[in-house]
């Protein structure tokens, strides 16, 4: 067998030649313990575990029929690494030892069958199973209700003393509750990352340029190896017991694995919530189909179920064989990562022109199906990664979530590898691809987005027929019936050539497309219709899908007027109004300033008469010391501010100019007030610049003599911030948002601090976890309708 076969689950016939076998022997013990040294000593894993599970279960089968080559130094003896330099050895007093795995229905079975052979029954046996966490084990001494010491699992024999860490691990005591405790007793169990703390921890890596871990497994094992426990502490991490080690003699523990755990409990001991004891091979098979079913909606990562024989007494019958116990077995999930070969990259283009790069891989099985694409993200992603066309990469799939590659095994990159480069042309219509441009203010300090986009725009085949099913979609014109099929039978038909030609659709045109009958032709004709009479300048203009333009900003956006009017405005004006930012504000006006997307809005507005849906000067209105802080002016004293507030009323630049530059500012202001401005505005452009975002607040309805209330603000849920998540039976997600608009309150997509309440419905997932450890208010569906009833009231 090559080295390449040792990789890709090459024939591991128990009937090699002797010195045949021992070769491949000691190659595989090389590369287990290569991989070993990479995880449990470097925490910079290069294999994915079922790669590894492969390999160890290929040199067991090699050992078994070849027993005679068995060492005492062999992978299949021990369960990993030695510990870190740095840490204090600790032995421990009962191995920790590993558990066997099972990987599929059959295998399992076997596991029971021989069980019950052992223990001479037909009986149904009787386990305690629970979710496989994915972290590090640790063992937790206490002494005398004390925590004395913790300890990593090691080898088994030999772990690594990382008390200091452990300590700051929030959901472990430092003392065990209640009076009645055992003298000594190791307490065993995982440390893991939630996911919601492993995101939010990614996330802030990112902003700041640091290392992000591929998995939240590896983020826990790196930060409960940190030789400064004040790291550690900043790490969400979280403990869960699964077992015991030593107990003295001193304390009468219960005799099942079940009891002992809910005792533990009761210590004040976190255990799986999801622990259940279960009778007979059939109830086994139920609980891990079940809990592979729910596995993606729990806020930790598992991958697979642990089976225990509940009695210790049966326990103690059965033993253990050299590494793990006869009475325990780890029955595994799909895995959720694999290997394989990304082959080539295409870039497909979305609805607002972006493009994303999206990998080709050799077909590969994970996670219950085969995976033959994955997503890259963009260009900053392939640059973290580094990855190259060629590589052998890790690619990861978790329940519905798009498979995404996360590392590359760069010690298999191939000679001919090819770096991977964006299209300077539009692969749908030929048009110049650009990157996104963040900010404009200065031309040589410029900021990009990781966005690489079509500058064809509307004129784009793929942003056109994805562009329509967002104008058509619910949040925007709610146009129903206009899915992506009858959108594709238009397109094709020639009938959509911008999202104007929609409302020239006629009755006759959808009965020439194929399975279109008369009713349903009238039906999406009358749809189009009544959107084109009912909805809102709002919905309207988030319909227009605008890059970084939501329903929040569309909102703001719809309060300034029409659109052809907002293009005129300075871009400075556009500070006044919270949620704008200069991202914003760019794609704003890059769209409304477009040729072909004005021509677009003017026959768009021929269709859609919006003006009575207008409602300028709905923001409150800022100081005048606010206009001379967004035209960069610092503090310089009320009588000045007076003098210069008149004058620019009076739109009098002569005046501005000379009242700046005949000692009106004197000496003592100086320091007040930045020289780089006060030199600046020595120049007509740049008085004319506050004169025009004056003429533009104005044209909206601001004055600064008046002052207005922000809109909603005396409504019931104003102040509010609603997250919606989960399935709700009494009405749309959608359809709670627009109630809590309704009544003064704001949604957000995301669980954060900014958020106050969070409307779960069932299977509301880890945003339910996240919103309980943010201690935000947390209602269901029925406790929801009634908050709506009394606004009403």
């Amino acid at each position: 067998m090559s080295q390449n076969d040792l990789f890709s689950g090459g024939d591991s016939s128990n009937e090699l030649p002797s010195d045949s076998a021992a070769e491949n022997i000691q190659s595989l013990r090389n590369h287990i313990n290569e991989h070993n040294h990479k995880y449990y000593v470097l925490d910079e894993p290069s294999i994915p575990d079922a790669e590894y599970d492969r390999l160890m279960r290929e040199l067991q089968a090699l050992e078994d029929a070849n027993p005679e080559l068995i060492t005492s130094d062999s992978p299949t003896q021990r369960v990993g690494g030695a510990p870190l330099a740095g840490f204090t050895e600790v032995q421990h007093e009962r191995p920790m030892l590993s558990l066997d795995n099972a990987m599929n229905a059959d295998e399992f079975a076997a596991f029971y069958q021989r069980v019950q052979d052992r223990l001479k029954t037909d009986e149904p046996l009787e386990f305690a199973c629970e979710p496989k966490l994915d972290g590090l084990a640790i063992s937790l001494l206490y002494v005398n209700g004390v925590l004395e010491r913790a300890a990593t699992r090691g080898d088994g024999q030999t772990g690594e003393d990382v008390t200091q860490n452990v300590r700051t691990i929030k959901n472990v005591p430092l003392r065990l509750q209640g009076n009645q405790t055992p003298t000594r007793i190791e307490i065993r169990g995982e440390v893991y990352m939630p996911k919601a703390g492993f995101d939010a921890y990614n996330d802030r890596a990112r902003e700041n340029e640091e290392k992000v871990f591929a998995n939240p497994r590896n983020a826990a094992a790196g930060s409960l190896r940190q030789l400064d426990s004040r790291i550690t502490a900043k790490r969400p991490l979280e403990f869960c017991a699964y077992s015991l080690g030593i107990v003295s003699d001193d304390f009468d523990m219960p005799d099942t694995h079940s009891a002992q755990l809910a005792q533990v409990q009761v210590w004040g001991v976190r255990i799986n919530e999801e622990m259940r004891v279960v009778n007979g091979l059939e109830e086994a098979q139920t609980f891990f189909t079940q809990l592979g079913e729910k596995r993606h909606q729990l806020g930790y990562e598992i991958d697979g179920t642990v089976f225990k024989i509940n009695s210790l007494t049966l326990q103690d019958e059965l033993g253990f064989v050299a590494r793990a116990p006869r009475w325990a077995i780890a029955y595994k999930f799909p895995a959720v990562e694999e290997l394989t070969v990304l082959q080539d990259v295409d870039f497909q283009v979305g609805r607002t022109g972006a493009l994303t790069p999206v990998a080709r891989l050799k077909p590969v099985h994970v996670a219950g199906v085969t995976v033959s694409n994955a997503t890259l993200h963009n260009m900053d992603e392939i640059a973290r990664l580094g990855v190259k066309i060629g590589d052998t990469v890790i690619v990861r799939r978790a329940g519905d979530v798009i498979p995404q590659v996360v590392a590359v095994v760069e010690e298999r990159r191939p000679d001919d590898a090819r770096d991977i480069l964006v299209p300077e042309l539009c692969p749908e219509c030929g048009s110049h691809v650009e990157r996104l441009l963040l900010s404009t203010s200065n031309a040589k300090n410029a900021s990009f987005a990781a966005k690489h986009i079509c500058v064809g725009r509307l004129m784009c085949p793929a942003q056109i027929k994805q562009g329509v099913a967002h104008f058509a979609s619910r949040a925007a014109m709610d146009i129903e019936g206009l899915g992506p099929g009858i959108i594709d039978k238009l397109y094709d038909a020639g009938y959509l050539k911008d999202l104007s030609s929609l409302f020239d659709l006629t009755v006759e045109d959808c009965l020439a497309l194929p399975k279109f009958k008369q009713k349903s032709a009238e039906k999406l004709i009358n749809s189009i219709e009544k959107s084109r009479i009912n909805a809102s300048y709002d919905a309207f203009i988030f319909g227009l899908g605008i890059p970084n333009i939501g329903r929040e900003n569309a909102k703001i956006i719809a309060s300034l007027g029409d659109l052809a009017e907002i293009s005129k405005y300075h871009h400075k004006t556009f500070r006044f109004f919270s949620g704008l930012g200069e991202e914003v504000v760019n794609t704003l006006l890059e769209f409304v300033k477009d040729d072909h997307n004005q021509k677009v809005l003017l026959r768009l507005k021929f269709y859609v008469n919006f003006n009575s849906k207008i409602n300028p000067g709905n923001y409150s209105l800022v100081s005048f010391e606010k206009f001379l802080d967004v035209i960069n002016f610092q503090k310089i004293g009320a009588k000045k501010i007076q003098a210069l507030k008149e004058i620019i009323h009076s739109e009098d630049a002569v005046g501005i100019k000379d009242f700046i530059l005949d000692g009106g500012w004197i000496e003592s202001d100086i320091k007040n007030i930045n020289e780089h401005y006060r030199l600046a505005f020595q120049n007509t452009k740049k008085i004319d610049e506050m004169l025009q975002v004056d003429k533009d607040l104005k044209k909206l309805g601001i004055h600064w003599t008046q002052k207005k209330e922000l809109v909603g603000a005396n409504l019931p849920l104003s102040g509010q911030t609603w997250v919606v998540t989960g399935t709700l039976s009494g009405q749309s997600r959608l359809d709670a948002q627009k109630l809590v608009e309704q009544y003064g309150g704001k949604i957000s997509s995301t669980v954060s601090k900014k958020a106050t309440h969070l409307l779960a419905g069932e299977k509301a997932g880890s945003k339910l976890k996240k919103a309980q450890d943010l201690n935000l208010t947390i209602v269901n569906e029925s406790e929801f309708d009634e908050i709506i009833l009394s606004c009403k009231s």
